[in-house]
């Protein structure tokens, strides 16, 4: 699937962009099964926002039992001061999660793709498992910003081995909030590590190497249909989006069966509910 060339430059950049990787069925159908979830949500039984300026404060129950499940999270700007929505519910909510890959018949179709499959192969996944999947809406006008971060300090491996599958369902430019990553920072260290002990979350610093700035961050501008692949050490982030069109995606993390799950992960799987691959 991956030429030569292309697994060369992820070696390099530590992403690769690839255009055209879903056509407009398949991102019409993901839509539309996101926007259904959204619909039969009732945001009485959970206002829980997704943050993440202050992860271990945001981690409550509803987040904590996502992990598992399926469940909506509130952008950060979607409440009022009178505690009531500013917006109506579909252009308020920021990501559905955690399990929709396993446990949504449209999701599973769309992430147990063989062409999905070979590029995990292409990138060294020789047994993919398929731990997490996010459906990201970045709203208009409240998208909320994902800060600098490296996926491998929620998908901790020995060694590192996850690996991120971000598909753009919409247009993803400068204006709605598309991701910016640094070329080769992959080559890094791993800063930090959220690690969960039952319901206790904290985050453990483990390299006081900076983030990137715009010095040496690029932005990924994206059609809707590409697929970015990228590596757990790779920094990257997401600014606000304050335009009025969203920015839909959808995320994957994989690791390789081959290397060792930590048991503080936050996501663990069990005989219930075993972790799958893109096959």
């Amino acid at each position: 699937m991956l030429t030569a060339e292309q697994r060369t430059g992820y070696d390099r950049d530590g992403f690769i962009v690839l255009p055209g990787f879903k056509d407009a069925a398949q991102i019409a159908a993901l839509r539309a099964r996101a926007e259904a979830i959204v619909d039969a949500f009732d945001p009485n039984e959970s206002r829980a926002i997704f943050t993440t300026r202050d992860q271990e404060r945001a981690s409550d129950a509803w987040f904590l039992g996502s992990d598992n499940t399926v469940r909506c999270f509130f952008e950060e700007e979607a409440f009022g001061a009178d505690g009531q929505l500013r917006q109506p519910k579909a252009l308020s909510i920021n990501k559905i999660g955690h399990a929709m890959h396993d446990l949504d018949p449209v999701f599973s179709a769309f992430t147990r793709d063989p062409k999905l499959a070979q590029v995990a192969r292409d990138l060294g996944l020789v047994q993919p498992q398929v731990y997490q999947s996010m459906y990201i809406f970045k709203q208009p006008g409240i998208g909320g910003e994902v800060r600098w971060h490296q996926d491998a300090t929620f998908f901790d491996t020995d060694p590192i081995s996850v690996t991120t599958f971000w598909f753009a369902l919409e247009d993803a430019t400068i204006d709605n909030g598309c991701l910016w990553a640094e070329p080769g920072g992959h080559r890094g260290p791993l800063r930090e590590r959220f690690i969960r002990d039952g319901d206790a979350i904290r985050m453990e610093k483990l390299d006081a190497t900076p983030w990137p700035d715009d010095s040496t961050a690029v932005p990924l501008e994206a059609a809707a249909g590409t697929l970015i692949c990228f590596h757990g050490l790779l920094p990257h982030y997401s600014a606000p989006n304050r335009s009025p069109v969203s920015r839909h995606a959808f995320t994957l993390h994989a690791t390789d069966a081959g290397t060792v799950y930590s048991a503080r992960n936050w996501i663990q799987r069990g005989a219930d509910l075993p972790v799958r691959g893109f096959d």
